[in-house]
């Protein structure tokens, strides 16, 4: 069961989703619950179906303190690498609070300090904390809609189902289409990437 982790009562949850995908952008989000926030449902998002997620979010952002969700788009990444952007996401998803919070954890075990707020990194935070979990499903869901949009101007990639992961399904249609503008070009998008022409 997932617990709360509050050295203050204004303690802040962030993760990103996206990390790994091919194409779109790498998603974060930061949220503030309150204190006896409970939910039996809530988990890492990776652990819950689609449907899950999706019943979830609105929840999430009705009984949250405050929340912020933010994108970095495929050339920010490309000029400044995937794991700076996924920080720059989760400090642009913190600005976004109402008001700053006073401690912050974060899924994973890299992170920049944020305004000079006290964090705390957790490996697998994301299955072991409300608010971390909170945020993994926020970033995945705000994600994943973003996908289901762009997936109607190129279908042939099928983000909506992929979500930009790199599927053999994604990778064949790379093969047979070329890159779009949606692709990460710092990322190698084939397994034999000389022969393909970006």
């Amino acid at each position: 069961m997932l617990k709360s982790c509050y050295h203050t009562a204004f303690e802040a949850g962030t993760d990103e989703a996206g990390r790994g995908c091919l194409a779109g952008p790498v998603t974060a989000a930061a949220i503030i619950l309150p204190e006896k926030f409970s939910n039996l449902v809530l988990n890492d998002s990776k652990q819950l179906s689609e449907a899950k997620r999706d019943s979830l979010r609105p929840i999430l952002e009705s009984e949250a303190l405050s929340f912020g969700v933010c994108h970095v788009f495929e050339e920010e990444i490309d000029q400044i690498n995937i794991l700076n952007a996924s920080i720059l996401a989760m400090h642009r998803a913190l600005d976004q609070l109402q008001k700053p919070p006073s401690f912050i954890i974060v899924d994973g075990n890299r992170f920049k300090p944020y305004a000079d707020i006290e964090h705390c990194c957790i490996v697998k935070g994301d299955a072991k904390y409300l608010s971390i979990a909170a945020a993994s499903v926020l970033a995945k869901t705000h994600r994943d809609s973003y996908m289901a949009k762009i997936h109607e101007e190129f279908p042939m990639y099928n983000w909506k189902k992929n979500k930009g992961y790199p599927t053999k399904e994604h990778r064949e249609a790379i093969k047979k289409y070329g890159l779009t503008k949606y692709h990460r070009k710092s990322f190698k998008q084939l397994p034999d990437q000389l022969t393909l022409d970006i």
